[in-house]
């Protein structure tokens, strides 16, 4: 291969990479993809331990393709109740982060460096990135600035050390999950309240649902809070 070639190949896979992702988007607006993963949540639900481990792997990719991931959230816990749909999508949204990382890094990776190594300042910024990544992609799951599936890809681009991603990606999501997961369960309580099915509940019980989710909302708040702060003073 000559150096021409050399010189187009990261440049190829680059614009490779941008079409890949920008296809997926499109293709989440235009197809009726809600519908799809509603049904989804519906037949899982029925699948007992199996269904678990089918949601872990559909999450996963659906976060590969880019396909809008609250639906899921939300519905894990209409499916599977708080815990177990907690566990989950916490699992399920991992992995696809961490595929769509090894995507873009494996894919434009090459291309990132290259630029790095021709700029003195993009080079020490991706250094920074490498060296702090972890903690600032840590606050950035806390505080998601960048919409979720499509950070998992620019992430990739970065040198931040794949081991480190995933352990801040996964703490750092935490919140948000159990939150989303909690509304799914509130809704499956209040449905089967409404149409007098399910297992009969004391009034207390109501209560207990109520005042956790309004902690877990709380709590959610003031982390989001806490590291928009601090992100705004390690970017700064």
């Amino acid at each position: 291969m000559s150096t021409k070639e050399e010189s187009k190949s990261p440049v190829l896979k680059l614009i490779v990479l941008a079409a890949v992702v920008i296809g997926l988007l499109l293709a989440a607006k235009f197809l009726p993809v809600e519908p799809w993963l509603k049904s989804f949540n519906d037949w899982v639900s029925h699948m007992g331990v199996a269904g678990i481990f089918i949601f872990i792997a559909v999450y996963a990719a659906a976060t590969v393709l880019l396909a809008p991931g609250l639906i899921l959230t939300i519905g894990a816990g209409f499916a599977f109740g708080l815990w177990k749909g907690f566990l989950a999508v916490s699992a399920g949204a991992t992995l696809g982060a961490a595929l769509a990382f090894l995507v873009a890094r494996f894919v434009a990776r090459d291309k990132i460096e290259a630029m790095a190594k021709g700029n003195d300042k993009f080079r020490k910024i991706d250094n920074a990135i490498g060296k702090q990544g972890a903690k600032l992609i840590f606050l950035l799951r806390l505080s998601p600035v960048i919409p979720f599936n499509l950070s998992n890809y620019l992430y990739g681009l970065t040198s931040v050390k794949f081991w480190p991603y995933v352990l801040a990606s996964w703490i750092g999501m935490m919140p948000g999950t159990l939150l989303y997961v909690y509304l799914g369960t509130i809704g499956k309580v209040g449905l089967e309240a409404s149409k007098g099915g399910g297992a009969h509940r004391s009034p207390i019980e109501y209560v207990f649902l109520g005042v956790g989710l309004i902690a877990t909302i709380a709590v959610t708040v003031i982390v989001t809070r806490v590291a928009k702060r601090a992100l705004q003073e390690k970017t700064e």
